[in-house]
């Protein structure tokens, strides 16, 4: 398997630290406002890797963070916390801020087919952890203290551009952020540890610490939590390409400084999704969310066949008639799945072959538009029995998540009115000792696959 490496700058066999194990941490949402479908398009990049590793025969162990406290605006560690500006903008206290958000936020993570990571954790609930690493890189050189807040010290790790590409001298002009003057920092690119009351005076969000009452910077969550749940080596860690600097670059530096060695040797990035006015953010005041695309008729499903279409490194321009394409598009792939019939026998040798194909796509640096492919080549292909093609389309669509064989919630819907209506016409033929109709109904069911299951109070059933 092969994927490109933000780190080294090139497409690298992938080999986890320990055998058939993978590592792997993912960048969480910072909770203070609906997840944007550029966003979203992040999270299904990474719900493809972690599914197409799986499918490969790996056993992933995912975790992602909830950032819900020390979130500056600004990247460079500049301006207002995002989640007080949350909780500023609805009235309500922090805490119910991130309550809220991160549920709405796993409910389109529902609705796109994105598998929740078992280890899922709030950045607030650590703070121990943060506290135990910012002593340690004070103690070993690494970090200082100045006007009262912890400071990590750029200067002593010679590779910290490694991963960006940057330059200083590139970044001094503000080519990413107006680089905000500040004098209790040695190099103005050092970044936040710990934040003190002789900064953030009115942060909600605080705990002791032995450098006073404050909250973590940003970047230190991440690194605390990647620590505690994986341990001190990473196979992958994702994130989107806004992620690579300054936020995965500081994770670099403070984790290989703490651990002393190498920390994570695969780092992946999922591209931008952009409209007719540039990358898609929360800070251009409009955003479009997934319930915004329900109310407008796309299934939240056929937006995520619109992101498969492409690479996750190539930037992907959005419009409405680019997703009334991948729309109907994605109906008409529904539609030939559903004209399949279960018939013929199941030819191993067939499956075996295409779903190598399927593998090579996956490991062909995740190539989300070959895996639909080969898709689409099974369906076609007149050698295959219904049989075999039924069992190669569910197969793929352990990764693709396309829920190809799933009904439509409209056809289910109408099947329960039907089921229900049935159910009372039985119910009256009994009351009027027609025994016989009553047995015609049930057997008319069965015949549909809809067993009937009586009990003293009420029919019910059961789909079979």
């Amino acid at each position: 398997m092969k994927f490109y490496n933000t780190l080294t700058k090139s497409v690298d066999e992938f080999v986890p630290n320990e055998k058939g194990i993978v590592k792997m941490y993912t960048c969480g949402p910072t909770v203070y406002y609906y997840a944007h479908i550029g966003n979203l398009r992040t999270y299904i990049f990474e719900d493809i890797l972690q599914k197409g590793l799986e499918y490969c025969g790996y056993q992933v162990k995912r975790v992602m963070n909830i950032t819900d406290v020390g979130h500056m605006t600004s990247d460079a560690d500049t301006g207002e916390d995002k989640m007080e500006k949350g909780a500023k903008r609805e009235g309500k206290t922090v805490e119910e801020i991130a309550d809220f958000y991160t549920k709405a936020f796993f409910q389109d993570l529902e609705k796109l087919n994105v598998k929740k990571p078992k280890i899922v954790e709030k950045a607030s609930a650590h703070i121990d952890q943060y506290v135990k690493m910012v002593e340690k890189l004070l103690k070993d050189g690494y970090a200082y203290i100045s006007n009262g807040n912890v400071y990590f010290d750029i200067s002593k790790i010679p590779n910290y551009y490694q991963l960006s590409g940057k330059v200083a001298e590139e970044l001094m002009i503000g080519v990413r952020d107006t680089v905000e003057h500040d004098t209790a920092k040695r190099n103005p690119f050092d970044f936040g540890l710990w934040f003190t009351l002789s900064k953030f005076e009115n942060q909600a969000m605080k705990w002791d610490s032995p450098w006073g009452v404050g909250y973590p910077g940003w970047h230190i969550e991440c690194s605390g939590i990647a620590s505690l749940y994986l341990g001190e080596y990473l196979d992958i860690h994702c994130g989107g390409v806004d992620n690579i600097f300054p936020h995965h670059s500081n994770e670099i530096a403070q984790s290989e400084a703490y651990f002393g060695h190498k920390w994570c040797n695969f780092w992946m990035h999922g591209e931008h999704l952009n409209d007719a006015k540039g990358k898609m953010s929360k800070s251009n005041g409009e955003i479009l969310t997934v319930s915004a695309l329900e109310k407008q008729g796309f299934s939240p499903l056929s937006y995520r066949y619109f992101c498969l279409g492409s690479h996750y490194r190539k930037q992907l321009l959005f419009s409405e008639e680019s997703l009334n394409i991948a729309a109907s598009s994605y109906r008409k792939l529904k539609s030939k799945v559903e004209s399949i019939g279960e018939e013929g026998a199941y030819q191993e040798d067939f499956a075996l072959s295409y779903q190598e194909k399927f593998k090579d796509a996956i490991g062909n640096d995740l190539n989300t538009s070959m895996m639909l492919t080969i898709l689409y080549d099974v369906i076609k292909d007149e050698k295959l029995t219904g049989t075999t093609k039924l069992f190669l389309i569910r197969s793929f669509d352990t990764v693709l998540s396309l829920d190809l064989l799933k009904k439509e919630e409209k056809v289910v819907h109408e099947l329960d009115c039907f089921v229900q209506e049935k159910i009372k016409e039985r119910a009256l033929a009994k009351e009027n000792k027609d025994y016989q109709k009553a047995d015609l109904i049930r057997d008319e069911l069965l015949a549909l696959g809809i067993r009937l299951k009586d009990s003293k109070d009420q029919t019910t059933y059961e789909r079979l």
